[in-house]
């Protein structure tokens, strides 16, 4: 029969527990309260050759499930942080995993945290210490695995305390990985649609309003200025080229000049001038 190590009541005969991490040796610190909003330093606990530390404790991870009697319903999981006495197996302390800051890593080693435990109706903070980084870092898995599963707290926090656990020379990489931005999409959504401002088309803009201060018609811009003079007769738009004749046209003046050069009167000669023609001159 399953047990529940936090109240030693029995558990329902469906409810599993499973062991999530499990450290053999933990060395445990009364510590005093913390200085700084900021967190623990784990280097006060430590200090006169390890004055605070008050036990060396086993430190088991304990998962918790019970499934609900109703179909439809969610089961009952909870996560508990036990301190054990390594040889009888009886309980120090225990801290119910209910919120992120039951655990609190400490500012100043990877090794260190600060958990919150409970007992016959009191709180307290103590602190834990590992002899191994690697154990650390393990015990910082387990608890992220253990906050996905209870649905409470940030990636950001798990990854920075996994980089904490690892080491200053994973501690950046990972950190950054976990404050990275999430990714926004910037694709165009149905009606919209973008504006483009050249840089050329400013300057003109700003001679053309110029020109309507200074020019005599006032609301008009530098184009209308200028066509409002109008050009002389048979000149083209100042700017365009006039457009070619079409043939249509061109046929219709070629028909115009041969009936003109048809109609002009015969060409006279001498005699018609009254001259003579020289035939029977003079000078024959």
């Amino acid at each position: 029969m399953n047990v529940d190590a936090l109240t030693g009541q029995p558990l329902p005969a469906n409810a599993i527990q499973r062991i999530l991490y499990l450290a053999p040796t933990v060395h445990v610190y009364q510590i005093p309260p913390a200085t700084s909003v900021k967190g623990y330093q784990a280097s006060t606990w430590t200090a006169d050759n390890n004055r605070l530390q008050i036990f060396t404790a086993r430190l088991r991870i304990v998962e918790t499930s019970v499934p609900s009697e109703r179909p439809d319903g969610d089961e009952s999981v909870a996560t508990t942080l036990l301190l054990e006495d390594p040889k009888t197996g009886d309980l120090f302390a225990a801290a119910p995993y209910t919120a992120e800051r039951i655990v609190e890593p400490a500012l100043d080693s990877s090794r260190f945290f600060a958990i919150t435990v409970v007992g016959e109706g009191r709180k307290a903070v103590l602190g834990i210490g590992f002899e191994e980084r690697s154990e650390a870092l393990d015990f910082s898995i387990a608890l992220q695995d253990a906050r996905r599963v209870l649905g409470f707290g940030s990636d950001a926090t798990a990854t920075a305390a996994a980089a904490a656990a690892a080491g200053p020379g994973a501690r950046g990489s990972k950190a950054k990985q976990g404050l990275e931005e999430p990714r926004r999409d910037f694709s165009l959504k149905e009606g919209e649609t973008i504006s483009i401002n050249l840089g050329g088309l400013k300057g003109r803009r700003s001679r053309s309003h110029e020109s309507e201060k200074a020019g005599p018609a006032q609301g008009k811009s530098e184009q209308d200025a200028l066509f409002s003079i109008k050009p002389p007769p048979g000149s083209a738009a100042p700017g365009f080229l006039p457009p070619p004749p079409s043939a249509k046209s061109v046929k219709e003046e070629r028909r115009r000049s041969r009936q003109m050069f048809e109609s002009s009167p015969p060409k006279q000669t001498a005699e018609d001038l009254g001259f003579d023609d020289g035939e029977f001159g003079e000078f024959q």
